[in-house]
């Protein structure tokens, strides 16, 4: 009898433990893109927001990873900001999300092959593909915005709308929301696009949650709208 129930609970526990209720802590995982010249609150603020929501309980299933567009993994931002990837484009990674930033100059990262095919390949399974400021050029390039509603940084949909007219490019808002993809303006903004991703891959009770803890709802009540 004892054999049995042993048995019955190596059953139960193997059938758990190949469900999500056992998942492991890093089953899912966020990329975040940077490559030399990145604007650094298009990466930092995601990192801040999902790194928060990491250390809960209801978003430990996550893990942010920091992705170099090269195969060094030191890159410095616009701003002198030094940072060191955890991953690059050219190792073996399945995301649920990436994230993808902006720099001055993006012509270089637009003709990089390796890069776009990376953005792609990832396009094809991920669950979410967003972008602050100019990095919705990266993801045009990719074919990533094909059909879909899109933003860039203010000033530029022109330029988005020409370069893939493919793209359903939209004027003057933050933050836009298509089909599994997210661009926003870029700068302060990331955060407001963070947390939108943040309720889209949990709930908006918990995305308020997190808002909270990093004192951000602060901002709307110093600067009421």
């Amino acid at each position: 009898m004892k054999f049995f129930t042993r048995l019955v609970c190596l059953v139960v526990l193997s059938i758990l433990a190949s469900s999500h209720v056992f998942a492991s802590p890093s089953s899912l995982k966020i990329g975040i893109l940077v490559f030399d010249g990145f604007l650094t609150s298009d990466v930092t603020a995601p990192i801040e927001v999902f790194g928060a929501a990491t250390k809960k309980s209801w978003f430990s299933s996550y893990e942010v990873v920091v992705i170099s567009a090269t195969k060094n993994k030191s890159v410095v931002s616009e701003e002198g900001l030094n940072v060191v990837a955890d991953k690059t484009i050219y190792d073996d990674l399945e995301l649920d999300v990436l994230l993808v930033p902006s720099a001055y100059d993006m012509d270089d990262f637009i003709d990089d092959k390796n890069l776009i095919t990376f953005i792609r390949t990832q396009g094809a399974t991920a669950s979410w593909m967003a972008s602050n400021c100019s990095g919705a050029f990266l993801l045009g390039e990719a074919g990533i915005l094909d059909g879909k509603k899109a933003t860039t940084w203010a000033g530029g949909e022109n330029g988005l709308a020409k370069s893939y007219p493919k793209i359903n490019v939209q004027y003057d808002q933050n933050v836009v929301i298509g089909d599994r993809v997210i661009t926003s303006n870029g700068g302060p903004v990331s955060y407001q696009a963070a947390f939108e991703l943040l309720t889209k891959l949990s709930s908006e009770k918990f995305s308020k949650e997190i808002s909270e803890s990093i004192q951000f709802s602060r901002l709307h009540r110093a600067f009421p709208t």
